[in-house]
């Protein structure tokens, strides 16, 4: 009886042996290693590089956007240091029918094609030569503005001196009414050179201006200074980087083409025009040279100002 149990346990336990094996070795397998597959790789490469081109984007969009402001901001200043002499100047011009003037319209034959000169008696400080005491200036003085033949804005402030005063080098005042030519020929000429211009706006090219009269209209001819309201100034800058890109040629061909001021335009109509022909490089005549790039014409603006006059006192 004991020995049937035995054999009978140790069939038992041979009967058992192949699944105990088979267990045994399903659990000594290998544990399976975690891991990308090649199609996971590319698409976390490609998500990479598309990343990286969108920063690139972003960083050269800044870099633009920063650019244009600072063109911007170097137009501005230039156009406003113009403007705000010229509003100091025009307020405390001297309006009287015994006073000489240089203006557009005046005579009519005076029509100015292309840049503008205007001159006229201001109470301002001027320029005086060392020679000059102090007692002997006058609170007049000749101011001007013009665009001189290298395409810089200029402005004139030539310190007068009283009645009878004879100092070389100096303009008196000496008997009313007396022309501005005799005083200065550079206040009436764009071209004759004098000591007393002096640059004040570099990139200001062009300088075109009109009248506003006392009945509301505008006008290239005032007539006289007694029916002018106001003075109307429009002028166009270009800032330092896109001049860098225009040759001189090109600036005179701009010059030439854009329009001048004609009377019973309405406000804003020059301006107009103006950015008209920025828009479209193919309606001027560029010579040689051809245009200068797109990206230097885009940095060009323009810039418009009323300075309105004071009653004339006689």
């Amino acid at each position: 009886m004991l020995v049937a149990n035995l054999i009978a346990g140790q069939a038992t336990r041979l009967a058992r042996q192949p699944t105990t094996w088979y267990r045994m070795t399903n659990n000594q397998q290998r544990p399976r290693v975690g891991g990308f597959t090649l199609a996971e790789l590319l698409v976390s490469i490609g998500v990479l590089v598309l990343l990286v081109l969108l920063a690139t984007q972003l960083l050269n969009s800044a870099a633009n956007i920063t650019t244009l402001g600072h063109k911007q901001m170097d137009a501005d200043s230039q156009a406003r240091q113009v403007l705000d002499r010229m509003a100091i100047d025009f307020a405390q011009m001297v309006k009287r029918s015994d006073v000489d003037y240089y203006f557009k319209g005046s005579p009519p034959a005076n029509t100015q094609p292309g840049n503008d000169q205007i001159a006229f008696l201001s109470g301002v400080t001027g320029y005086q030569p060392a020679s000059t005491v102090a007692t002997q200036q006058s609170p007049v003085s000749l101011v001007a503005y013009r665009v001189n033949p290298s395409n810089k804005f200029e402005r004139m402030g030539m310190g007068l001196v009283w009645n009878g005063v004879s100092i070389p080098g100096n303009a008196s005042v000496v008997f009313l009414p007396l022309t501005l030519s005799t005083i200065s020929v550079a206040a009436v000429n764009g071209t004759t050179d004098s000591v007393y211009y002096e640059q004040i706006a570099p990139r200001v090219f062009r300088f075109e201006y009109c009248y506003l009269l006392t009945d509301g209209t505008r006008s290239i001819s005032p007539g006289s200074i007694s029916g002018v309201a106001a003075i109307i100034v429009d002028i166009a800058v270009i800032d330092p980087k896109s001049k860098v890109l225009v040759k001189d040629s090109q600036i005179a061909s701009l010059i030439a083409a854009l329009d001048d001021y004609a009377t019973g335009w309405g406000p804003g109509e020059l301006r107009s025009r103006w950015q008209t022909k920025i828009n479209n490089p193919g309606l001027i005549a560029w010579g040689v040279d051809g245009p200068p790039p797109r990206s230097a014409l885009a940095g060009i603006r323009f810039y418009q100002r009323q300075f309105y006059l004071s009653p004339p006192i006689l």
